[in-house]
Formats: structure tokens, sequence, C-alpha cells
């Protein structure tokens, strides 16, 4: 059965002042207004970026819940109050609800689901090499808690799952007497406190509207419009939501390139466009190019449920296509900044052969249009030379390495040659390291190396170019005259457009940014 989508609206027509949409309000709690509404008896299977911040918002706003997981030594570090992933203001909220008695940690999805009303599946979904994903954790919680459910128990998949999820979900539970429903997660890395206190919208799928609207009333404490429809849509929400975002940064990204051929500046353009109230300004900042935990995976999985519905969804492979481009774009960058150091090293670094700087072309002249002479498309096109990277994850505010386009061009500079000397402030070097390899990713074979370093300084020594990556904040405020010194040549490859051009040229610096003068 399909239903017609309805759209509610939490509370009266004031919203309350525009702060409270944006940021964390003020009030009785430090994170907004008081909880009001009935309060229900909740569990969340899996703490991770989508789960925990659930579970404190869901808390927060008076609900009694129960989080399980399936890591000892993560449920361990919860129950002290302590957060396993670098979110701003979830250790608080998380805090807040253990001491308001409404959110505790058990290890295992059998012992959190007694007694539950509502169990929230926030379990990984990886994704396949044909781009479809992988259900197995899903199927494998459906299956443990299915005996220990209360008749009437609502089963909210808010894992990013393909279409038609429910129906698996409900076909492994194998009860009659208990309802799924689909509500996906709208949450961004970084400011996932805000996001789950203030959504811009709730949106809740399932065939049977009564247990949708049950679903939706948990949020009715955030004020945020409610959607309710079916399944299948609500999970068509997701995917079409994420694959937008992502076809909107490829295109500032092309604009950016179109405005390095034309001698504009991007930032401009960009201020020209977002004036516009159609287009306005959000997600249209150019980058090293889009990545992270959703975007790449739902992009593809997008385009995979569109071919087994036999759906060419070339549009979205078109956006795709030009992410990969970015990644090639940048490494050119790079490889033209440094290629004076290495035309000067001569023979004494090349050593002849394989490492010099021409081995795939030219290095610099045609090299930043993204073909497949591109210099990072061979190893040894760096060279061996030394080249600093700051910042590693795909955004700031987040520890997240996963699908990371700082990670993607790191890697391809190191596979290329380049010895690459990286500063996040998220990777931990222990004291007297010196440098750590980044945790989850091998260092690659052949003569490149990526290794990390404890601060930005560290990491520009000896090098012939700081190329930043994260937009990381702190990246502004360094002492860039002690920058400058520590270098082997003064040029900065900024792929976030994070410094301003004019301060670091005065401070003698070369500066390339992406579509900027």
């Amino acid at each position: 059965m399909s239903l017609s989508s309805t759209l509610f609206a939490h509370g009266g027509e004031d919203d309350g002042p525009e702060e409270s949409r944006h940021g964390l309000a003020h009030g009785e709690s430090a994170f907004g207004r008081p909880p009001t509404g009935a309060i229900h008896t909740v569990a969340v299977i899996g703490v991770g970026y989508v789960g925990l911040p659930t579970a404190a918002t869901l808390a927060h706003l008076g609900h009694r819940v129960t989080c399980g997981d399936a890591d000892p030594a993560k449920v361990a570090m919860l129950q002290r109050g302590d957060v396993p992933i670098v979110e701003e203001h979830l250790e608080d909220l998380v805090r807040e609800g253990q001491a308001a008695g409404n959110l505790t940690f058990v290890q295992g999805a059998t012992a959190a689901v007694q007694g539950a009303e509502f169990v929230f599946l926030c379990v990984p979904t990886p994704q396949g090499d044909d781009g479809s994903a992988d259900l197995s954790f899903v199927e494998s919680v459906a299956a443990e808690i299915s005996p220990h459910l209360a008749p009437g128990t609502v089963i909210v998949n808010k894992s990013t799952v393909p279409v038609g999820s429910t129906l698996v979900v409900e076909r492994v539970l194998g009860r009659t007497d208990v309802q799924v429903v689909s509500n996906p997660e709208f949450l961004r890395e970084g400011t996932a406190v805000p996001d789950s206190l203030h959504p811009e919208r709730i949106v809740v799928g399932a065939d049977d509207q009564s247990a949708a609207a049950r679903v939706g009333e948990l949020f009715a404490g955030t004020q945020a419009p409610l959607l309710i429809t079916d399944a299948a849509t609500a999970e068509t929400i997701k995917y079409a939501s994420n694959a937008f975002l992502a076809t909107k940064l490829s295109f500032v990204n092309a604009v950016a390139g179109l405005c390095e051929a034309v001698g504009a500046d991007v930032r401009d353009v960009i201020l020209g466009l977002g004036y516009d109230k159609r287009i306005g300004f959000e997600y249209l900042k150019p980058g090293p190019g889009w990545g992270g935990s959703c975007l790449p995976k739902d992009t593809r999985a997008l385009v995979h449920i569109a071919e087994q519905a036999g759906y060419d969804f070339s549009f979205l492979k078109g956006a795709i296509a030009t992410n990969d481009e970015q990644f090639k774009r940048v490494v050119a960058k790079v490889h033209a900044a440094v290629a004076p150091s290495l035309r000067d090293a001569g023979e004494s670094r090349s050593g002849g052969g394989s490492r010099g700087g021409g081995g795939n072309g030219d290095g610099d002249g045609g090299s930043d249009r993204g073909s497949d002479g591109n210099p990072d498309s061979g190893a040894g096109a760096f060279g061996g030379a030394v080249v600093a990277v700051w910042g590693l994850t795909f955004k700031a505010g987040t520890d997240d390495l996963r699908n990371s386009p700082a990670m993607e061009i790191a890697l391809r500079l190191a596979d290329g040659g380049a010895e690459v000397r990286a500063y996040d402030p998220t990777v931990v070097v222990p004291e007297g390291a010196g440098s750590v390899n980044v945790p989850g990713f091998a260092v690659p074979d052949g003569p490149g190396s990526l290794l990390a370093y404890p601060d930005a300084y560290t990491a520009c020594q000896g090098a012939s170019a700081v190329v930043v990556l994260t937009e990381w904040d702190e990246f502004r405020w360094l002492d860039f005259a002690k920058v400058r010194d520590a270098l082997a040549a003064p040029v900065f490859v900024d792929a976030r457009n994070l410094l301003d051009p004019a301060q670091v040229r005065r401070l003698g610096f070369s500066y390339v940014g992406i579509g900027r003068r």
C-alpha cells in the first residue's frame, strides 16, 4: 500500500529565533528547549557517527534510551561518559543524558531492546564493488533481536539502506506484530549535534501511517517539519538529497576549473551565483573533491539502484566522474608546484630513469586538465619530492578518514613517488615518536611514503610545497614565517581556498588555489 506524502509541522508557526535553528540555544538545558510531550522507551543499536548523536538527542528530548553495541571497549568508554569519535558538543550531550538517567549503554543488541517501544537500527551498511549496499549487519541484528521484541514494537531503519530495505527487515524479523519504518538521517559530521537538535526536516516512511506518525512524534521537541510518506519514498529522499549535494559540489569544482582557464576568480563567481535565491550559497565551495562516509557511497548506490531498475542515471555518473577529475587536477597542481625543485635536484635526486619529474609528460603545461597523462597516473613522477600536507580528515570538525578526499590525494602523491609529511589535529602521534603511519592506511609500495607528524611545522621541514587538504581553522593562524623557514621552497597549494592569497604572497610564498587568482 502506498501512502500520499503528508507534511506536518511540529509545534506552532514560530520556530523560535534564527540562532536556535543553526546552533546550540540556551535555556534550562545548554542544548535547547526543555523536553516536552510523551516519554518513550527507545533502543539504539550501534553507537557510531549516526547512532550516538541520535541516541543522545532522543535522551535530551526526554526519552529513556538504551544503546547497544557489539564492541565492549566502546561500551565501557561510553559508560564512563567518554565519546569515541570527534564531534563537537557530543560528549556534553551524552553526559547530560547520563546525568538525567535517560541514556545508558550496554553490550549487545539483545540487552538493549528489552522493553523497548522503538528500536533504531544504526549499523554499518558497507558498499560492494558494484555500488550495492551490504545489508548483512542490518539482517544480523534483526535476526538477533526478533525473539526479544515486545508486540507492537516499531523497528526504525536509520542506517542508509537501499530502496526496499524495510521489506528485507520485515522478512528477517518474521513477526507480524511488529512494524518497520524508514527514518533516514541527514546529519553532517562536524555539526551532528546541532543537526540532530534542530533538524531541517524529519522524514518517516512506512506502509502503516500510524506507525510512521508514532516515530515522528519522538522528535516533536525539535519543532522540525515532519514528512510522512511510504518507505520506498523515504529511502529515495535520503539518496536523492546526497546525490544532489554531490552534484552541486562537482559543479562548483568544474566552474573553478573554468575560472582558471579564462582568468576569472571563482570566489566572486560564487558570490554572484549565491545571491540568487534559487541557487543559494550552500555547497558552493570549491575543494579537492567530495568524500566522506555518505556522498561517495550514496551516489554510487543510487547509480546501482537506477541500473537495477533499468534507468541510466548518466547525469549522476557525470558528477562522480567530475569528482575523480578533481582529484587528478589537485595532484597535477602539486606536481607543477614542486616541478622547479625537481628540476633543481637534477641527477642527484632523480638517479635518472623512472623517478624523474617527466615520467608521464611534462608535468605542468597541460597536466592540469585531468587527462590520462596526469602525473598521478604513474609511479615515480614526484621523484622523491618532499610534500607537506595539512589535513587528512574528509572535513574539519571530525576525525573521519573514510573516503576522505584529503587521504585520496595524499595517497596519490605517495603513489607518485612523493615523500608525504602530513599533519592533522585528529591523528595522534605519541610523544617522542616523531612520526607514525596513518591509522588504517598501509604505507604505499614503491618509492613514495606517507607519514603523520605531530604538528604542522614539523610536517613542513624540508618540503617543496605545503598542500592544504582539510579546512581546519587552526591552519589560518599559524606562524607563517616559521612555516616559510621550515620549507625548502615557499609554496602553498591551497586545495580548500582556506588561506588569504594576498597575505601569504606578501610573506614571500607562491600561492595556488582552486579557481583563485
